[in-house]
C-alpha cells in the first residue's frame, strides 16, 4: 500500500464520518410527529348515530317521522349529560306552508365564558329535485349524508365530552327547517327560504345575547373519499378559523379530506350565524373540485350506502382536536 492509497482511504473515511455527522444533526432537528391531545373519536359510533336517524325515514317538518327523530335527538343529548333546550317555532316555507319546527340545543360547561358552537341541521329535504328521474322529484330525501352525517358526528362528540370535559364550554345545536328551500322545479320566489331554523335562532338565541368564540357547521360530511374545500363564506367571515381547522386536519393526517384549496360559496346555516349573531363561523361541507355537490345530493340515493366510517372519523377527530386545544380565558 502506497502513501497515495493511504491518503485516499483517510480522505474517504473523513467524508464518511462527515456524512454520518450531518445525518445525525439532521435527525436531531427533524420535526417531531404531531401528538393529538383529544380523546379518540369512534367512526363506528358516529355511523350508528347516522343509521338511527335514517331508520326513522325522511325527517321532514310536519311529519310523525320528524317528531320521533327530534325526540330521539333530545333524549340522546340528555343521555350524554347535556343541558338541553328545545326551541319550538312555526316558520313559513317558500310556498306558504307553516312548518312546525324545533331547534335542539345541548350545552356543556354552562359556567365557562369561552364557548365554541358546533352545529348541523337535522331535518331532511321534502323534494328529490335533483334526482335524475323526474318521477322522484316530489319524494322526500332520506338524508343519510344531508344531514344525518353531521348530526351523527356531533352526537358522538357529545358522548366523548361526557367522558372527558374540555376546558371550554360547548354548545351543540341541531337546526331545523334548513332544507325546505324552493325546489328546482318550482318558480323561484324572493326571500330567504333556506335555513329557516338558524334564521329564527339568529334573531332569537336560546340565551339572551348569546356569544361564542367561533362556530363550526358540519353538512354532508359522511361520504367516502369526501373532499372539503375552504368554503367561500367561511373564508370571508372567519378565515382564521378555516386555517385553524384545516391545519389541524393536516396535522392529524387528514389532509386528503381537508383540501388546501378554495371552494365555492354555499348558502348554509353558518351564513345566518355569522350575519345575525356575529359569531365567526365556518362550514365543513363536501363539494367537488368543479364546484358541484356530490351526485346523491337531493336525490333518492342519499342513503346509508354513501356513509363512510373513515370519513366520519376524520371529521369528528378534527373537531374534537380543535375543541380540546382551546383554553378557558
Amino acid at each position: 500500500m502506497t502513501i497515495k492509497n493511504i491518503s485516499f482511504i483517510t480522505l474517504l473515511l473523513s467524508l464518511v464520518a462527515c456524512s454520518c455527522s450531518n445525518r445525525t444533526a439532521t435527525n436531531t432537528n427533524a420535526v417531531q410527529a404531531y401528538e393529538k391531545i383529544s380523546p379518540d373519536f369512534s367512526g363506528d359510533s358516529a355511523y350508528h348515530f347516522v343509521d338511527r336517524q335514517v331508520a326513522f325515514g325522511p325527517r321532514v317538518p310536519n311529519t310523525k317521522e320528524h317528531v320521533a327523530c327530534g325526540d330521539y335527538l333530545v333524549g340522546e343529548l340528555k343521555r350524554f349529560g347535556a343541558d338541553v333546550k328545545e326551541q319550538k317555532m312555526v316558520v313559513t316555507a317558500f310556498d306558504g306552508t307553516k312548518l312546525n319546527a324545533r331547534n335542539i340545543i345541548g350545552s356543556y360547561g354552562l359556567d365557562k365564558k369561552t364557548r365554541v358552537l358546533l352545529f348541523a341541521h337535522w331535518d331532511t329535504r321534502p323534494f328529490s329535485d335533483h334526482d335524475p328521474d323526474s318521477n322522484n322529484h316530489h319524494k322526500p330525501v332520506l338524508g343519510a349524508n344531508d344531514a344525518g352525517s353531521g348530526v351523527g358526528i356531533l352526537l358522538e362528540v357529545a358522548r366523548v365530552i361526557q367522558q372527558k370535559t374540555p376546558e371550554i364550554g360547548i354548545d351543540i345545536i341541531f337546526f331545523d327547517a334548513e332544507d325546505y328551500g324552493t325546489p328546482a322545479f318550482a318558480e323561484e320566489k324572493p326571500g330567504d327560504w333556506w335555513c329557516l331554523g338558524s334564521q329564527y335562532w339568529g334573531a332569537n338565541p336560546h340565551v339572551p345575547n348569546y356569544k361564542a368564540k367561533y362556530g363550526i357547521l358540519l353538512d354532508m360530511v359522511g361520504a367516502a373519499d369526501a373532499t372539503f374545500y375552504r368554503e367561500e363564506y367561511s373564508r370571508y367571515y372567519a378565515n382564521d378559523i378555516v386555517e385553524k381547522v384545516w391545519s389541524t386536519a393536516r396535522q392529524l393526517d387528514y389532509g386528503a379530506y381537508f383540501v388546501s384549496k378554495n371552494g365555492m360559496g354555499v348558502t348554509d346555516d353558518h351564513v345566518y350565524v355569522n350575519q345575525k349573531r356575529n359569531i365567526p363561523s365556518i362550514d365543513i361541507i363536501h363539494t367537488n373540485a368543479d364546484s358541484s355537490f356530490v351526485s346523491h345530493w337531493h336525490t333518492q340515493k342519499d342513503d346509508m350506502s354513501n356513509i363512510s366510517k373513515e370519513t366520519l372519523k376524520a371529521v369528528g377527530q378534527t373537531v374534537l382536536e380543535i375543541i380540546y386545544k382551546e383554553k378557558e380565558k
